[in-house]
């Protein structure tokens, strides 16, 4: 498969001025054709749809699907890891590295908070506020964040449980995913299967599925009733990892608040025993 942005350089000159343009949108927002038809990309740009698929051919796709699939497999494709230390070689070139690091890691939260969209996150805090369980799914690079989120709820309300597919017993755990439980999946490239897949079968016995994730495009996105992409698609996994928590903190943030007369009742609990020989002074 040939990578879509080596077809726009290689055949960028010969474009008309108005395919220019969707070229020039297809390397600034890769995300965008991956998820939007070619009449919205139209739109976006100012040209016309047909102006859109014009630009399919001239870079010898059959069409606009067939870009949208290679730009698809792209995205997904791609190497954290590689991506993440080109960068910061980009940065070491400036002085003050830490504080480079920080600005970026802003920067990209910043750009997250126009990448979610609003309803959908009131929606994930309703549905966790009073859904009766709440179930938390985070592997290898996502397990830290999950571990927090569910140790944090866990503060706000009862009934969180994290998932550990080395210890859990799944016979024991699917039965309770239903109408009345949130599932929440974080799932970052590269996309493990059992994330995913609890979160299908969350889906098919009716509950509230929150997709956590790197890309509007990711395998989890099929799953979802609300769907939470924390970076921007040219963001490396770990690169990710200040924005995702960011993203938790908000929604943990959202719920101390709709929660209130709970966390009233949670705090009453905690003040009514003498926990201080747990801790060292």
């Amino acid at each position: 498969m040939t990578h879509f942005k080596t077809l726009v350089k290689e055949h960028y000159h010969q474009l008309s001025k108005s395919q220019q343009k969707v070229a020039k949108y297809l390397l600034e927002q890769p995300g965008d054709f991956a998820i939007k038809s070619a009449q919205d990309i139209g739109k976006e740009i100012g040209v016309s749809e047909t102006t859109v698929i014009r630009f399919c051919y001239s870079l010898n796709f059959n069409g606009f699907s067939e870009l949208q699939k290679n730009t698809r497999e792209a995205l997904l494709q791609k190497s954290s890891l590689d991506e993440y230390h080109e960068e910061k070689l980009k940065l070491a070139k400036k002085p003050h590295l830490f504080a480079s690091v920080m600005e970026q890691d802003s920067r990209n939260i910043r750009n997250a908070i126009h990448s979610i969209h609003e309803e959908d996150f009131q929606l994930t805090v309703e549905q966790i506020v009073k859904a009766e369980k709440v179930f938390i799914c985070g592997l290898r690079s996502s397990f830290a964040a999950a571990q927090w989120l569910t140790f944090t709820l866990n503060i706000m309300r009862d009934q969180v449980f994290l998932f550990r597919p080395e210890t859990d017993d799944l016979l024991v755990t699917l039965p309770q995913l239903n109408e009345n439980t949130v599932f929440i999946g974080i799932s970052f490239h590269r996309y493990l299967k059992e994330t995913v897949e609890l979160a299908r079968i969350a889906k098919e016995q009716n509950a509230f599925v929150c997709g956590i994730t790197d890309s509007p495009v990711s395998p989890i996105s099929k799953y979802t009733s609300t769907l939470l992409a924390t970076s921007e698609t040219s963001t490396s996994t770990i690169d990710a990892t200040p924005i995702l928590f960011s993203i938790l903190n908000a929604l943990v943030a959202n719920v101390s608040v709709m929660n209130k007369e709970r966390i009233e009742k949670r705090k009453e609990q905690y003040e009514s025993f003498n926990i201080h020989h747990f801790f060292a002074k």
